[in-house]
């Protein structure tokens, strides 16, 4: 039986917008629910069938004759910002937070006529849009289609909440601590009359929410002499100061801090300490790791310590593995390598790399109800739902609960960190056993993995057979679209030194960092740059000949044959491709 196609399936198909199968499988779903509306086949297509929310709804817009508008929010009028302001201020919070929910924002008024609202929407057949004229003062709409990250960046653009810790502190006078000393250091009673205040209490928790809001990965908090404390913020990689809090003894902010974490002793200055801690911002629940460890300063009689927070921010989770961005060949091959019921897959870079990210990419990319998937880390920083996280503690170790995994059915493994022999030889069993098993090293590239386990005491011929692919990755800081330009002829000597040529540096696709209002000195989130060292017949063969030493180079050479890019060959294309820099390229691949 042909299904019955509606006015938005025949016009996906004569505007070769998808394919004419996949139209009508998406048909036939939606009539299976009993509907026939084009907003049902949008919904049926984005939500039974994966395909991106843009890619339908931008096409449901056209058979609506909506125009669309993206805007570029970089280049807002500080006119355009109050105007917005001004229209957000008279919608009601409950459906403002619709509003952004379903991706829609009052942009601003008709240009000739103040009483015609301007509304950018994700879809156009929100019922959403119909309830404006209940809900605000604005009984005529002027209705765009726009992408959800054109609408998102808008947010956040000009929907600025307010930190009221922040206000608070603006509000107060200025904050001077003074403490008592005894032999000791500082009296603990004035410390408990300082915590008591509300004012270094609202900067702990004003810098918890500004951390979250401007998407920084840690939080650092330092002594820097006698009575001034140093907060910085750590955003795509590189650590800004926040706020310099002078007149206030350090040990007062971090006896604060403590008080306000769990699993922290306020009274112990000595030794190393971890806790966490969990907040509600903008609706969604925070948790964050804390890491105490003292210091020695110039100051002998005081005891410092050096504070620092991992943000750890469910949001950020990556489980659609396209969006990791690997580049084509590196994808392809590391999807090959976990579509399989067996072997190791192995993430390697520095602290801070990407790795985790990519794991968990991966985890989600395999999860199934059909597969007991489990994971060893130390610590568990994200749930993953449909997996069985182990947690390691003082009463059960790395190495008790990496046994204990075997003895539990396992289909998928996931190891923290192959840090020994004991870790390494579990590992390879389980691959050998027909086990998936994904894990990482602290390795400066693919090759030197391969060395490095086999100087754990892992033979040749089981590292051969046992390994399906090895990546190493960094994260490189992607170059802020509002702002980047040409690299400038002062720097053309170094890019042809790097291969580019002429034609390119004439043609202006080589750019380099700036720095406007939208960004970090230039630089607005990261990119991975990587080398995928996938384990083909000839790679294994070259590690099976290996008698005394893995003949690293020669391992990189074969596998270049197949088309591996390097970690600087990786780079430069993320630089042909506009995404970052020549000077983040080098930093990041300086061993290269």
């Amino acid at each position: 039986m042909v299904e019955k196609l509606n006015k938005f399936g025949m016009y996906l198909i004569d505007h070769n917008v998808f394919g004419e199968e996949l139209v009508r499988q998406a048909t036939r779903k939606m009539h299976e629910y009993g509907e026939n509306s084009a907003s049902s086949l949008a919904r049926v297509l984005k939500h039974d069938f994966n395909i991106p929310h843009d890619e339908v709804y931008g096409a449901l817009s056209h058979i609506y004759a909506f125009p669309t508008l993206l805007v570029d929010v970089g280049e807002l009028s500080d006119w355009q910002i109050a105007a917005s302001k001004e229209i957000l201020d008279k919608i009601p919070e409950d459906f403002k937070k619709k509003l952004f929910y379903h991706k829609i924002f009052p942009f601003g008024w008709q240009e000739s006529n103040r009483e015609v609202l301007r509304i950018l929407a994700s879809d156009v057949t929100s019922p959403l849009l119909q309830d404006f004229q209940e809900h605000t003062p604005y009984r005529r709409l002027e209705i765009f289609w726009s992408t959800q990250d054109n609408i998102d960046a808008l947010i956040k653009r000009i929907n600025i909440p307010s930190n009221k810790y922040l206000q608070q502190l603006k509000e107060s006078d200025e904050v001077v601590v003074e403490l008592d000393h005894t032999d000791n250091g500082l009296s603990e009673q004035a410390l408990d009359e300082e915590i008591n205040k509300s004012l270094l209490v609202n900067l702990f928790e004003g810098v918890l929410v500004e951390a979250v809001r401007r998407d920084a990965s840690d939080i650092h908090i330092i002594a820097n002499g006698k009575t001034t404390v140093d907060i910085y913020i750590r955003v795509d990689g590189r650590l800004l100061l926040w706020h310099r809090q002078e007149n206030t003894p350090p040990e007062a902010l971090f006896a604060v801090v403590k008080d306000r974490s769990v699993g922290v002793d306020r009274f112990e200055r000595d030794t190393a300490q971890d806790g966490y801690a969990q907040r509600y911002i903008d609706e969604h629940l925070i948790r964050f790791r804390i890491s105490i460890l003292p210091v020695v300063s110039a100051e002998h009689e005081r005891r410092f310590e050096s504070i620092v927070i991992r943000v750890i921010d469910d949001r950020k989770v990556i489980t659609d593995f396209r969006k990791l961005g690997f580049q084509e060949q590196a994808e392809r091959e590391f999807v090959k390598s976990i579509n399989t019921t067996k072997g190791i897959v192995i993430l390697t870079g520095p602290t801070g790399s990407g790795k985790s990210t990519t794991l968990m990419a991966a985890l989600h990319h395999v999860i199934d109800p059909s597969i007991n998937v489990l994971t060893c880390e130390d610590p568990v920083e994200y749930v993953i739902r449909g997996a069985r996280q182990l947690k390691i503690g003082h009463k059960m170790s790395f190495e008790q609960a990496i046994r204990s995994i075997l003895r539990h059915d396992p289909d998928v493994v996931m190891v923290g960190e192959i840090r020994d022999k004991v870790t390494a030889d579990i590992a390879v069993k389980l691959a050998n056993t027909g086990h998936l098993t994904f894990s990482t090293l602290h390795t400066n590239d693919a090759p030197s993995a391969i060395t490095r386990l086999y100087k754990m005491g892992i033979e040749t011929f089981l590292l051969a057979y046992s390994i399906n692919i090895i990546i190493a990755q960094r994260l490189v800081r992607k170059l802020c679209v509002h702002c980047r330009r040409p690299i400038s002829q002062d720097h053309w000597h170094a890019a042809k030194a790097l291969g580019f040529t002429q034609e390119e540096l004439e043609d202006g696709r080589i750019y380099e960092a700036v720095g406007c209002k939208q960004c970090n000195h230039g630089y607005k989130g990261r990119i991975n740059i990587a080398e995928a060292l996938y384990f083909y017949p000839e790679v294994r063969n070259e590690i099976m000949r290996s008698l005394t030493d893995i003949d690293e180079e020669r391992i990189r050479a074969v596998a270049e044959e197949h088309g591996m890019l390097s970690m600087r060959k990786s780079g430069l294309e993320r630089i042909r491709e506009g995404l970052t820099d020549i000077t983040e390229v080098l930093y990041a691949t300086s061993e290269d």
